[in-house]
């Protein structure tokens, strides 16, 4: 049996009921003071989506056409700076990223050019056939992955399509003063988009070079027109970047900023499997291709866009395996548990996907 508690120096048994309330009082008037009585709101996420309606459609090449995109409210769109892009969401619920060409300083419009590719992944062929002026389109952005920033000069290298974050570049280095050169490739004059609006620019600044009268050059080839110490933007297919990055050292560039309009090649990649744990599928990826690639085959509607690991729309939940990360879009602490598999493979051995 326990002992009774010993009286208080008044010998009372009990607290005191004044010292009780005066307790409760100070407790409600801290409380108060915090703030407490405020019903908090859970924090919303901000739609920052865009809805822009397609207001003219422009052939620039027989297989490119520019579409201009704006405000249906007629109000002025987000800034954005030359080596911008959109993230487009299609009807279909495919999700294509494509760099802005027109003027920045026209905040009524946007301007995009895209290149019909018959075997490709279908964002092509979809705007081409099936969005018209009048259209409706929504879009996430302007973001910039490919920024243009100050430098002492430029060397501007396109290759077919990927003129389009290079145009706004070239006008801008035009009205700032810097020495500037570009040289612009592609199949053939007919197929290469925006001629009309590069034959305002100084004609001993931009070279026109159609595979069908120069060949294909080599990296060396095209630096020879870099200022020196000029800041290198090239926009291309992958054997032109690649060209570029290997003369680079021998040329009179300081830098080189590049983006490519299709997939990158994989490198020094190892055969892995790939588990989807909610499909119940077995994969094999082979040393050369991407899991994106891989798990198209058996799943088409996996969602994806930029296939090069700036955009997130392929981040998939990992639920075992080590990850080699080569993305641009993740966190540490999102790679604890997710990976972007356009570009992103295992270090070897077994990768389990909650797909």
């Amino acid at each position: 049996m326990e002992a009774a508690a010993p009286p208080d120096l008044r010998g009372r048994q009990r607290p005191d009921r004044m010292f009780k309330l005066l307790g409760k009082l100070i407790t409600s008037l801290e409380w108060l003071a915090s703030g407490g009585y405020i019903r908090r709101r859970q924090p919303q996420q901000l739609d920052r989506t865009l809805h822009l309606v397609v207001d003219e459609v422009r052939a620039e090449a027989p297989d490119a056409r520019s579409f201009r995109l704006v405000a249906a409210s007629g109000t002025e769109l987000p800034r954005w700076q030359p080596g911008s892009h959109l993230e487009v969401l299609l009807p279909s619920g495919r999700r294509r990223h494509y760099s802005l060409c027109g003027d920045p300083a026209d905040r009524r419009c946007y301007r995009i050019a895209v290149r019909r590719i018959a075997d490709g992944g279908g964002g092509s062929r979809e705007l081409h056939d099936l969005v018209g002026p009048g259209s409706t389109l929504a879009v996430h952005g302007p973001r910039n992955a490919f920024p243009y920033v100050p430098a002492p000069g430029y060397l501007f290298l396109a290759g077919g399509i990927g003129i389009t974050p290079i145009l706004p570049m070239v006008k801008q280095a035009a009205a700032g003063g810097a020495p500037w050169q570009l040289v612009y490739t592609g199949r053939s004059r007919a197929s290469m988009p925006f001629l009309d609006e590069l034959s305002e620019l100084d004609p001993g600044r931009v070279r026109i070079r159609p595979y069908d009268q120069h060949g294909f050059p080599t990296g060396a080839e095209l630096l020879e027109y870099a200022p020196p110490g000029a800041t290198v933007y090239c926009c291309g297919p992958t054997p032109m970047i690649a060209g570029v990055r290997q003369a680079l050292p021998a040329s009179a560039a300081a830098a080189l900023q590049f983006e490519r309009f299709c997939a990158p090649p994989v490198l020094d990649g190892v055969p892995f499997e790939i588990a989807l744990q909610r499909s119940n599928r077995m994969l094999t990826v082979p040393a050369d291709v991407s899991a994106l690639d891989i798990i198209r085959q058996a799943l088409p509607d996996v969602a994806y866009s930029c296939q090069q690991g700036f955009c997130g729309t392929c981040r998939t939940r990992v639920l075992s395996g080590d990850v080699e990360h080569r993305d641009r879009v993740l966190t540490d602490q999102a790679r604890a548990d997710t990976m972007t598999i356009c570009v992103s493979r295992s270090r070897g051995g077994r990768i389990v996907l909650d797909i």
